[in-house]
Formats: C-alpha cells, structure tokens, sequence
C-alpha cells in the first residue's frame, strides 16, 4: 500500500512538472527573450534645413514594440521630437505592434535651434521580460548639421541669347555644396555639373528652348543644397524670335505598300485595320514612344566634353528637310495628321558612309521605330547627336568615337520614303536645331568662349 503511495506522489510530481512547470519555462524562456528592436533610420543626407522629413521603421517580432523616443540635442539644450508608445494584446501582455513606419516633421528654427552641429538621439524598447521587465531596448546616436541658408548663385557668364530650337551656354559658381543645380526653362529642368575646374563650387549647364517654346518663357538658375534650402535666380538672357517651315508630306498606296511590312511585330493585333490606319498608329503612337526611348537615353550622360569645334555634316550632301518642319501629312488629298519635323534630313547618295560629327560615346546603336536603326552619340554635359535611317551601323553601344570616325551608312529604315540621313541635336530630351552646331562663328561666340573665359580647356 505504502508502495502504492509513493508511485502516486511520484506521478503527482510529474505531472505537475509537466503541467505547469515546463510550460512555465518555456514562456519564461520566450518571455525572457533579449533580441533588441530595430531601427531603421533614412537620414541621407542628415543635414536638417527650415524643415526635415524625419522617416523610420522599427520593428521587433518577438516580443513586440512598447516605446520609442526621439530627441535632437544641440549646444546643452534637448527637445523631444517623437515620444509614443504601443499597447499590448494577449494573456502574455506582449506588443500588439511588431513593425511600424513612423515620421515626424522637424523644424529647427521653430524649435528654437541655430545652425551648427547636433545629434540625433533614439531609444525603442520592447515587451521583452529581461531587466526585470524593463525590456530589450536599441539607442542611437547620430550626428547632425543644421543649415536653414539657402545657397547663394553668382553668374558667370554673359551674352544668353536663345532662339526657339535653339541652345546656350550658362556658367555659375554656387558658395556651397548642393544636391542639385540647373536651370529651369518653363517647366523643363536642365541640370548643371561641375566644370571641374580647380574651383569645385564652378558649374555649367547647357539649356535649350524648344521649337514650341519662345517670348515670354520663364528662364531661371536653380540650386537646392544639401538641406533641402532653395534659392532660384533670373540672369539675363535674350529670347529671339524665329518661325518655321511648313511642308507637306503626301502619303501614297505604294509607301504605305513598301513601309507596313517593316513594321509588322510593332502592328501586332492590327491586321485588321485598313493601311493608312496603321500608318497613322505609327505616325503617332510608335513616334510617341520612341520619344520616350530618346528621353530615357539623354536623361543621363558624361561629364566631360568630349567634342572639339565645330560639328561636321554628311559630306557632299544637300538638305531635304530642316529641323522643326511644321508638316502636314496628306493621304488622296485629305489632311491625315500634323508632326514636327526635329531634326535635318541630309541626302547624298545611296549607303554614303557617315562620319561622327564630333567625339562622343555610344550610347545607343539599335532599331528604333520611326527612326529606323539608329545611333546616339553622348557628347558630354547633355549635348547629343543623333543618326537615323540607317542601312547599316558599324559601331556598338559603349563605344568611343572620334570626329570624323564612320558610324554607319544612309539608307531608308523606319519611316524614310527614300536613302537619306535623319540627323538631330539634343540637349538632354530637347531637340534643338543642328545648324548652330555646324556654325564655327556661333560656337566660338556661344560656347567656346564662354568656356575660355573660366579656364576650362577642351
């Protein structure tokens, strides 16, 4: 009986050692976990200037999120930024909050803080059990400029006179570092890059007007620092008056009969439409789209000067469309569709080889819609030259080439209606006119003088 007794206890004390004790272990030993929450920071740059879009993340999956605290310390004074906590859920009483993003607008100024050096203070604990409950907890320190003066701009160069198609030249000293400086025309932006010179705060940037664009076109330098401070100056400048041509393009059965079939895996799903509807997809959608190619293209480029003088033109050849041609396309007699020619259409005679018209880099040597195979030359600083039509290409993307060097030969890919060199000019995503470029008076007088009167050396 005694014996029975015993083995009673003994499952009595097993069973207690399973039923509660181990359990109690384990969440002990969840409980007590002593993983510290994280934090993650977006302080680039972590310059502070009228306002400071302060973003985080934290997150601890463990335990849960109980308390975050933000403070800004400067010259013995600290100002809490950010203090939350987070609840709990559950018999456990852990966060009911494991990963939150979390912002706070900071106004230096407002706050009372002058410019200088500060630091940026921040503590996250969780629902951890260690420290007697105190919890897991993660502290950061980080290191702070606040800088709510704007940047100053000192023009350098003079004589900015600008036509619609048209290009020019500014040059500019910034007192200090900047994320970016340029210049907007209208709403379009055209950024500067050192010139990189001995003086790094020198800058240049080359700006266009579009055909479109003329009178009354709001021209302006802009520089935003590191801080997000702003500052937009007018400089002098002179906007010409220019107007086009108007051409007539006739689109006959025969083109349509010789050009569709080019196009064939661009028309997929409209066999069905009548010829001159296809046409017209191509004439305006395909045309829109490689626009957006050519964009995507120029949107970056070197920074260097890779040409020298003047831009050379298709030896021996004459002029069969000029840039900005406001033309009207005509199909058995009927208006069908408005384009604007942007760029010079040079003949010569067929599959005439075709020289770089200046230094540049390839960056861009494929098929192309309207443009047929095509390559793009990267001059530097936003300057590119553009070659379309072509019956054949001898040079791959990457590639550096000289003036002169052959790039390919004419012929009549894309929508050409006969052997010929489409030849354009851009300023980043900017069509401009190529006749300025083939011009060694307006070159000198434009660029290359401007370029002297700082030192820089081409």
């Amino acid at each position: 009986m005694k014996e029975k007794n015993k083995n009673i206890k003994w499952w009595l004390v097993v069973l207690f050692v399973v039923c509660f004790f181990v359990p109690s272990l384990v969440v002990l030993f969840i409980r007590m976990e002593k993983e510290a929450p994280q934090i993650k920071l977006d302080l680039d740059p972590a310059v502070f200037g009228m306002k400071k879009d302060l973003t985080m993340t934290l997150s601890d999956e463990k335990s849960g999120l109980k308390k975050v605290w933000v403070g800004l310390f400067k010259d013995g004074r600290e100002v809490v930024l950010l203090e939350k906590e987070f609840p709990t859920s559950g018999w456990l009483r852990k966060g009911s909050v494991n990963r939150v993003p979390l912002a706070v607008a900071v106004k230096p100024k407002e706050l009372g803080f002058t410019d200088g050096e500060g630091m940026l203070r921040l503590v996250a604990t969780d629902y951890s059990w260690r420290g007697w409950g105190k919890g897991n907890h993660t502290y950061i320190e980080k290191q702070i400029k606040i800088d709510t003066k704007s940047p100053r701009i000192e023009v350098l160069s003079d004589a900015h006179n600008i036509s619609p198609g048209g290009t020019a030249l500014a040059i500019y000293k910034l007192s200090e570092s900047c994320e970016k400086s340029g210049i907007w025309v209208g709403d379009h932006f055209y950024p500067g890059y050192p010139a990189g010179l001995a003086d790094p705060d020198i800058f240049m940037a080359f700006f266009a007007l579009a055909h479109d664009q003329g009178k009354g076109t709001t021209i302006q330098l802009e520089a935003v620092d590191m801080a997000g401070n702003r500052t937009k100056a007018g400089f002098y400048h002179y906007i010409k008056k220019k107007t086009f041509r108007k051409d007539t393009i006739r689109i006959s059965d025969n083109f349509l009969a010789s050009k569709l079939p080019e196009f064939e895996a661009l028309l997929a799903g409209r066999s069905q439409q009548s010829p001159i509807d296809r046409f017209l997809y191509i004439n305006r959608d395909i045309r829109g789209e490689n626009k957006q190619t050519i964009d995507r293209i120029t949107a970056n480029c070197e920074e260097k000067i890779y040409w020298k003088g003047v831009f050379r033109r298709l030896p021996g050849s004459a002029t069969r469309s000029r840039f900005a041609d406001q033309r009207t396309y005509t199909y058995k007699g009927k208006a069908i569709d408005h384009q604007v020619h942007l760029g010079e259409d040079l003949a010569s005679s067929a599959h005439s080889s075709i020289p770089a018209a200046n230094g540049g880099k390839v960056v861009f040597a494929e098929y192309l819609g309207i443009y047929g195979n095509t390559i793009i030359l990267d001059h530097g600083f936003g300057l590119f030259s553009l070659y379309a039509h072509l019956s054949g290409m001898d040079v791959e993307t990457g590639q550096t080439v000289n003036r002169g060097e052959i790039l390919g030969r004419t012929g009549k890919t894309g929508l050409a209606g006969g052997d010929h060199l489409h030849f354009s000019m851009l300023v980043h995503d900017t069509f401009v006119t190529p006749r300025e470029w083939w011009d060694a008076s307006w070159i000198n007088n434009n660029i290359s003088s401007k370029l002297k009167s700082i030192g820089y050396v081409e």
